[in-house]
């Protein structure tokens, strides 16, 4: 019955620790790299969306020494290095997310930008009919601005001048369509 205790702590033991996961020398120095590479992207930020990231005064003081010694190879390289191993000892996932937030903001107005370009160039293409389904989609615009700068770009067009009627229609529809 001794022997059957003994074996049974043992079996215990050894789950226990099974449980533990380990990690290989590769690995750890993925993960490093990987929060490196966060940190790069945080040095890279305009102050406007470095201000949105939620990090501690140390963390953001070593970010603002890295994207001072930007030009200086050597001492950046050793300072995103510092960044890493900082941000090892961190919970990143809000930082992650914070960047995530930043990133897809930014593609939304990208892309709401380049539906803007499209209507704009049908519109110019098309005319009159593009034009009438686009005040039915957007009742907020001016059928008469509307068709005075599709006239505008129609000659600019056709006498080889700038796209200053085009550029104009497309700030008009951005201001009323976007804000």
């Amino acid at each position: 019955m001794v022997a059957s205790r003994k074996n049974n702590q043992t079996e215990n033991s050894f789950d226990i620790e099974e449980e533990v996961e380990f990690l290989s020398k590769t690995q750890i120095k993925a993960q490093a790299e990987e929060l490196q590479k966060l940190g790069t992207s945080l040095v890279h930020l305009g102050p406007s969306a470095l201000a949105k990231i939620p990090m501690d005064a140390e963390l953001l003081e070593a970010v603002m020494l890295a994207r001072k010694i930007l030009r200086k190879k050597e001492g950046y390289r050793r300072q995103l290095q510092l960044i890493g191993k900082l941000m090892r000892s961190r919970d990143v996932t809000p930082i992650e997310q914070a960047l995530l937030t930043i990133k897809s903001s930014h593609k939304k107005a990208t892309n709401a930008f380049h539906k803007i370009e499209e209507l704009r160039d049908k519109i110019i293409t098309e005319g009159d009919s593009k034009i009438e389904s686009t005040l039915v989609e957007y009742p907020l615009l001016d059928r008469q601005k509307l068709r005075q700068l599709f006239r505008q770009a129609q000659k600019q067009q056709a006498d080889n001048k700038a796209p200053k009627a085009s550029r104009e229609m497309f700030k008009y529809l951005k201001d009323v369509i976007i804000g």
